[in-house]
């Protein structure tokens, strides 16, 4: 039977929650936005809690294989602890919450400070159950190990009676390869391009800056792909990036047939200038956004970006100037299409953005408001 993976991005307006399915079954979800006033109909944003259990119980679980935080800024957490099992407390153990067989996140989120008056907010609780399983040595990987983070956990260890390094395994550091997943036997690899360790000790921890970007490969029937994973990095963590992985001969881990652009198609991820009618990107951004292969996407995860008059003068994202230079180098690189989450198919009813990902390329699976779907293309195969 051939293999199919599925990429699936849930319109959540400005802001992220990304699934994986893989050929072989297994669910890997990335980031959470819950917005309550989803529920109402006349909301055009997806009712995700709704969306994600349907697709779970279809599928017969009441688990994700790895849920994935990249940061914790709301627009990537917002109503997770109310959806999810957490481990830290029976509070968190009604029978509807979905479970987490692995968490994942950035250092940042262990180690941030939280004041009395934001113990009840959802990063201060995301945080304590990152520290619960992190002690309890299971079910999470923490991505750095920046020394802020060993002032807390050596202590710990120490008072259990356990060494310094007993908790080493569950770490994972920019330039590495993820445990747990084999692209040979789960046909899915995670190459973690950052945080680096300098984003949580040099300094005030700046949640965009620490977030965690993946090179995301896949393999259909020998053939693989790449699909970028970017949490909402700014032009110039994603210029350390492209230099580190340069600098380490990683060259092929920037390559892309799906990117997930940060902060909603923000003008900071491309330069510290928006530009009056297209940004400008810095000089690595613009050899990241090169490294597209013939019959690339974007994805955009937003709300609509129109090209009109009052849209060139908005402050806050998705900026029209970066989604012309979004859409100036993928049409360079002979790329198929620049998506938008809120916009599919159409800005009143929108629908998940699926692709499939087979021996065959990268398939957009167009929704309709009505009426069967339709594959739209494909990427030609490449060798695996």
């Amino acid at each position: 039977m051939a293999d199919v993976h599925q990429i699936k991005f849930y319109p959540v307006g400005n802001g992220d929650t990304t699934q994986i399915i893989t050929a072989k079954g297994k669910r890997i979800l990335f980031d959470f936005c819950h917005r309550a006033n989803a529920e109402d109909e006349e909301n055009p944003a997806i009712d995700l809690k709704a969306a994600l259990k349907a697709e779970l119980d279809a599928a017969e679980r009441d688990y994700f294989d790895v849920v994935a935080f990249t940061h914790a800024d709301l627009d990537h957490i917002r109503g997770s602890t109310e959806f999810f099992w957490l481990e830290q407390s029976k509070t968190y153990h009604a029978d509807e919450r979905i479970k987490i067989r692995e968490l994942w996140v950035p250092a940042a989120m262990v180690v941030e400070e939280v004041e009395m008056d934001q113990k009840s907010e959802e990063f201060a609780i995301l945080r304590q159950e990152a520290r619960h399983r992190i002690l309890e040595g299971t079910g999470i990987r923490v991505f750095s190990k920046p020394q802020k983070l060993l002032d807390w956990l050596v202590p710990r260890l120490e008072a259990r009676g356990e060494k310094p390094d007993a908790r080493d395994y569950l770490f994972v550091d920019a330039g590495e390869m993820v445990p747990g997943f084999d692209i040979d036997l789960d046909q899915i690899e995670f190459f973690c391009h950052s945080p680096f360790i300098k984003h949580c000790d040099e300094g005030d921890v700046v949640r965009n800056s620490a977030a965690l970007v993946f090179n995301v490969r896949l393999r259909a029937d020998g053939y693989d792909y790449d699909y970028l994973e970017v949490g909402d990095a700014e032009w110039c963590d994603i210029e350390d990036i492209v230099n580190t992985t340069r600098y380490h001969n990683n060259d092929d881990r920037l390559k892309w047939d799906l990117f997930n652009i940060p902060h909603h198609c923000s003008y900071k991820a491309l330069s510290a200038e928006k530009g009056q009618y297209e940004t400008i990107p810095k000089d690595l951004v613009k050899e990241l956004l090169l490294e597209g292969k013939e019959g690339a996407y974007i994805v955009s995860c937003s709300k609509p970006i129109p090209d009109t008059k009052e849209a060139y003068d908005e402050v806050q994202p998705p900026h029209i100037q970066a989604r012309k230079a979004y859409e100036r180098y993928l049409k360079q690189v002979q790329g198929r299409k620049f998506l938008v989450t809120m916009e599919e198919p159409n800005a009143n009813q929108p629908k998940p953005i699926v692709f499939e990902i087979t021996a065959g390329g990268i398939s957009w699976i167009k929704s309709v408001v009505s009426g069967a779907p339709a594959i739209i293309s494909s990427t030609p195969p490449r060798a695996g």
